[in-house]
């Protein structure tokens, strides 16, 4: 099942399918290592529209609500 990176629970593996953005908004996400085919753990989410926290690479990086809606992943329920 494919959802965006705010559907994720804390605790859930699955792997980046999709970024739909601009260019210089992919190459962001690209500079921070979430990329297509990486896999990625959800760490936590905040409470009306915080930030989403991800795990890619033994890295915890946090991306904003709006970006992580254009993120969609991979996951196995």
């Amino acid at each position: 099942m494919i959802i965006d990176l705010t559907q994720m629970q804390p605790g859930e593996t699955g792997i980046v399918k999709e970024i739909q953005g601009g260019q210089g908004f992919v190459r962001k996400l690209h500079s921070m290592g979430l990329r297509p085919e990486k896999k990625i753990t959800k760490v936590s989410s905040h409470f009306w529209r915080g930030p989403q926290t991800v795990e890619v690479d033994d890295m915890q990086i946090a991306v904003g609500f709006g970006m992580a809606k254009r993120i969609f992943v991979e996951v196995e329920r």
